[in-house]
């Protein structure tokens, strides 16, 4: 089940050199409360819009759980990796997760993978509290199902999206399983008590309760660590272009696709969703595409990936595009990408931590553009995702920036919450 490791020497070959330093510091347990405080309000709004008592339950079950556990062990043991205040990541010794019901399964992860939120989430600068189980982006081999499962089996691999879906509801029926109405609004893996207290990646054992639903099984030649972030970034980066692309293209062939990542030099987001999206825009046959970011050693590694790096001040003197893409999470970003629609275009941002953002609005009626902002609908989209990368159109192993073992997931992910690494995947 380990990937080659002669194959991490490739995945470090793009932009490899440029990431090491110690540039972004974390909170302390005083600044970190009071960040969340502050900013953490639309985000409960949201998790408890509906199904608050269900949250509430679940929550208190885990809670109970863990007494008993403690008290009175009648489960094994395993290992949880844990962000706390002030940067730290330690391994934490758990209990593993119940046996799965009738529908659900055990899985094992093999392959993790940092997603851009990650780096902010450890620092503490983002509204999700700390302590919690880190990490949402993986490709696990399956240990137990349950009774009901029918789609997966023991020893197999699957990608595990981040995101909790039923998979009965109308909701997940649509596609739209990131608003799954089976389970409470927000419902993640790696977000701790905001997304309902999953767990986290970065563990020996994680609990699927929707198995058939959830799981995706992966395609024989695939290595885990190229597609570890299918369960998150790669689809988020897919889902601002796939959608909107391929009619551009047949409408105009030369169609020109903008994709906006960091706006300032010590943005602490990485960079592997806005290069995905640029990835996903070339495997589609865009010929022309822009990659704005304020890094210059993001810039290098989207040169090096046959994109046009450039400042993000440039935009605003270079043609406006049909399509553009906004990473940027800042509402200044989003702003500048309304500004750089094209009339009849489509503007697709992945939104911002600020509460409010102000648009162009009477620019985009003259231009007719469109504006989508919202999550992306993870499972609905791995299928699309993983058939590119089998085809060999989409790597997205070329974005990876570190390689390692799990083992050493404390001090690998340090130094990448501090740094500037893009991506970084870990495996067994």
């Amino acid at each position: 089940m380990t990937p080659d490791r002669q194959g991490a020497k490739a995945y470090r070959t793009v932009g490899g050199g440029g990431f090491e330093g110690a540039r972004h510091r974390p909170l302390g347990v005083v600044r970190h409360a009071a960040r969340v405080a502050r900013t953490g309000g639309a985000a409960a709004r949201i998790g408890f819009e509906r199904g608050g008592g269900a949250r509430v339950r679940r929550l208190a079950g885990a809670a109970e759980d863990r007494v008993r556990q403690r008290l009175r062990p009648t489960r094994a043991r395993m290992r949880a990796l844990v962000a706390r205040p002030g940067g730290q990541l330690v391994w934490q010794d758990v209990p593993v997760p119940p046996p799965p019901g009738p529908d659900g399964a055990l899985v094992h992860p093999i392959a993790v993978a940092t997603c851009d939120v990650d780096r902010p989430l450890a620092l503490g600068t983002v509204p999700f509290p700390l302590p919690l189980h880190f990490g949402h982006e993986c490709v696990a081999e399956v240990l137990e199902v349950g009774e009901a499962v029918t789609s997966v089996r023991p020893g197999q691999r699957v990608v595990v999206p981040f995101q909790i879906s039923c998979g009965a509801c109308p909701s997940c029926r649509a596609g739209r399983t990131a608003n799954c109405t089976g389970t409470p609004p927000l419902s993640m893996y790696g977000f701790g008590l905001a997304a309902g207290h999953w767990g986290g990646a970065y563990s020996d054992q994680l609990a699927v309760p929707y198995a058939d639903a959830m799981l995706v099984p992966l395609p024989d030649a695939l290595d885990p660590a190229a597609a570890a972030s299918v369960a998150d970034t790669v689809c988020d980066g897919y889902r601002h272009v796939a959608p909107h692309l391929p009619a551009l293209l047949a409408r105009d062939p030369d169609t020109r696709v903008t994709v906006l990542g960091a706006l300032g030099p010590d943005s602490a987001f990485s960079a592997s969703c806005p290069l995905y999206a640029a990835l996903t825009a070339k495997a589609l046959g865009a010929r022309h595409i822009v990659f704005a970011d304020s890094r210059p050693a993001v810039r290098a590694q989207a040169d090096a990936l046959g994109l046009e790096g450039v400042r993000p001040n440039t935009l605003r003197v270079r043609p406006s595009s049909p399509l553009v893409v906004d990473v940027s999470v800042d509402a200044r970003g989003l702003a500048l990408c309304l500004s750089r629609t094209a009339p009849d275009g489509v503007c697709s941002s992945g939104g911002s931590f600020a509460g409010t953002a102000r648009i162009p609005q009477l620019q985009m009626y003259g231009h007719n553009a469109t504006l989508h902002v919202g999550r992306t609908h993870a499972r609905a989209l791995i299928p699309g995702v993983l058939a590119l990368m089998a085809d060999g159109r989409l790597r997205p192993q070329d974005v990876i920036t570190e390689l390692s073992a799990l083992d050493d997931a404390p001090r690998t992910l340090g130094r990448h919450i501090r740094g500037d690494a893009t991506k970084t995947v870990l495996t067994v």
